[in-house]
């Protein structure tokens, strides 16, 4: 009996007719190889935000060096110390520009990979960590917050009295998961009723980078102390996300910076972003300065809550839902552009397009914000343009940080910003509103 491979076959017809097929298997394997290289090229040549013409995305380069003029002359002018600002639009890279000194002092100047402290926009971070925790069914946005963390299941909030005296009584509601992601859990950064209360054990401001516990520890103590509103009647800024971020630790039983490097920093890409400066990165890490009678000042070094050394050689133990992480204007561009291309990038899915949906839709109701624009979960909604008297879109969500720094998402047009400073106070430096004036006026299709 013939044999073909150790393969024996009844007569050579036989043998002819499988050895035609095995050849024929081959070229289909040969030919599904060379697809799959092919196709795995062409992604990675199709792979968002790669730079581009300002053209090629309907923008002009022309207008966008008017934004160019603008960021040098707050340098100039001595307002700001230095910037980085990205533009991206329908997924490539528009603009992307550094400006000034990332340390005057040392005389370095700003490149485009400099590392900031985005505070704040730690918040929307964390927020996509809790939706990947709803997606899972681990969690549910109706669960009340002491189902995970049980200090906070019965709350106590402080309510004004006559004259400066205020009372404290018990929550008429237990705090949920949707009061987290919308900041009408009652929590406030400690400078509302009953403030003297957070001032006395020290839980003021939004600062954790110094402090020697956990944030499940600060969680504790932030339980201990009277909220400054009703849960779900007020829509108030402070330590939510903080508690937040303590309680996707407890879900997901890990912690928060391991958390969002499994979940969202290692598939997204995102290098830089992390709570606590790695080895290495010191020099990149942009210095913080203030504003002080329309003079620049270096903040001062190393203490305070705009102090230079905490992140490098601060306890390492406290990890900020709030407003703890470092970032890049190209990492953080990524997350926000896998947010705009409805939960995936590059091939790497984070969320469902209807949890973005979600997430990018008011969830107020009555509850009274800034006008023309709602609240979703983690970031401020466009509702009326015309209401909020900034150039934008419908639809468009953003937020910013502490330190000066802002991006937004605008879908309509199909746009990513961000654009990073280290400045605080800022006082009156309005590079913000001038940078989303002239990002607008070059869009140009």
């Amino acid at each position: 009996m013939p044999e073909i491979d150790g393969v024996q076959y009844a007569d050579d017809t036989h043998k002819k007719t499988l050895t035609g097929n095995v050849a024929m298997r081959l070229a289909l394997l040969r030919g599904s190889f060379v697809a799959a290289t092919l196709a795995a090229a062409l992604a990675v040549s199709a792979q968002s935000l790669r730079p581009a013409s300002p053209e090629s995305v309907g923008m002009s380069a022309e207008r966008l060096e008017r934004l160019s003029d603008a960021l040098e002359g707050y340098v100039a002018d001595g307002r700001l110390a230095g910037s980085v600002t990205l533009v991206a639009r329908r997924g490539r890279i528009a603009y992307f520009e550094a400006y000034g000194s990332r340390d005057r002092e040392a005389n370095a100047p700003m490149q485009r990979d400099a590392i900031f402290r985005i505070a704040s926009q730690t918040k929307a971070v964390v927020s996509v960590a809790a939706m990947t925790l709803v997606e899972e069914g681990k969690l549910l946005l109706t669960d009340p917050v002491g189902k995970y963390l049980p200090e906070l299941m019965a709350t106590k909030v402080a309510v004004a009295a006559d004259g400066d005296r205020y009372d404290v009584v018990s929550a008429r509601r237990p705090i949920t998961v949707r009061d987290l992601l919308t900041h009408t859990s009652g929590f406030g950064y400690g400078g509302g009723v009953g403030g003297d209360l957070w001032t006395a054990v020290g839980m003021t401001g939004y600062y954790f980078a110094d402090k020697d516990e956990t944030i499940r520890e600060s969680v504790r103590r932030i339980a201990s102390l009277p909220a400054h509103a009703q849960p779900g009647t007020s829509w108030i800024y402070g330590y939510s996300t903080d508690i937040l971020g303590a309680l996707v630790e407890a879900v997901a039983n890990q912690p928060l910076d391991q958390v969002l490097r499994e979940r969202i920093f290692t598939p997204l890409g995102m290098r830089d972003t992390e709570f606590y400066l790695s080895p290495g990165k010191t020099d990149r890490l942009t210095a913080v300065y203030s504003q002080n009678a329309g003079k620049l000042e270096r903040a001062p070094t190393p203490g305070t809550a705009v102090g230079q050394g905490h992140y490098v050689d601060g306890p390492r133990k406290n990890f900020s839902g709030g407003a703890g992480l470092l970032s890049t204007a190209t990492d953080y561009a990524r997350f926000l552009e896998m947010l705009r291309n409805g939960g995936t990038l590059d091939g790497r899915r984070i969320l469902s397009r209807t949890t973005v949906e979600l997430m990018t839709t008011s969830h107020l109701g009555d509850v009274e914000f800034n006008a023309g624009q709602g609240f979703g979960l983690g970031f401020y909604v466009v509702e009326d343009v015309g209401a909020r008297g900034w150039p934008g879109s419908v639809g468009e969500f953003g937020w910013g940080g502490a330190y000066h720094t802002t991006y937004w998402v605008d879908p309509r047009e199909e746009l990513v910003v961000v654009h990073m400073t280290q400045l605080v106070p800022a006082g009156d430096v309005d590079d913000q509103a001038k940078v989303r004036a002239l990002v607008y006026q070059a869009i140009v299709d």
